[in-house]
């Protein structure tokens, strides 16, 4: 009697670990949930600007003050920086890039992997997950829209009489007794 007890509360559970199981090796549950995805973005990102900014001769600090501290800085590998950007995101196809940057002493020598980084907006672009047309309101007027508008009333002249009356002075008691 005990071991069918056992085995009917244990079969509930084994039917929600296999369902759990089989929710992680696909993309959605029956067509309708899918489950969220975490975002992992590493690195630094580099854009064309930055790389536009790098100059050969720079210093260590230069170019730390460009690009950012490294990802990668390895103690065989003293004169060399690696700088890789990653991130996966729902939504969005992932992105992995690799920069190196090579030092003689204190000295900037090479810049490799500058060949097909993205601008700034490109970038922004690219890791934007919502891709619907955005319809951004102007913030400022045309000269048109500025003539078109209707000319402000002119205040009615009002005489000192009719101005609004002061208010009464207010008295306050000392804050100390008079002696």
């Amino acid at each position: 009697m005990r071991s069918t007890l056992k085995t009917l509360l244990l079969l509930p559970l084994l039917t929600a670990l296999a369902a759990c199981q089989s929710l992680q090796s696909s993309d959605n549950f029956l067509g309708v949930i899918t489950p969220y995805r975490l975002e992992v973005v590493q690195g630094n990102v580099v854009t064309k600007e930055q790389a536009a900014l790098i100059r050969p001769g720079m210093t260590r600090a230069q170019v730390r003050d460009v690009l950012g501290s490294p990802l990668l800085t390895d103690a065989f590998h003293a004169n060399r920086w690696d700088y890789v950007f990653s991130i996966r995101r729902q939504g969005t196809e992932p992105q992995l890039r690799r920069v190196v940057v090579l030092f003689d002493g204190d000295t900037l020598t090479k810049f490799e992997g500058a060949t097909d980084l993205p601008g700034e907006r490109e970038f922004v672009a690219s890791i934007d997950a919502v891709k619907a047309a955005r319809n951004t309101p102007s913030l400022a007027l045309t000269e048109e829209e500025l003539k078109a508008l209707p000319a402000p009333p002119k205040p009615a002249a009002t005489t000192p009489a009719e101005a609004e009356p002061a208010a009464p002075a207010r008295t306050y008691p000392p804050l100390e007794p008079r002696q």
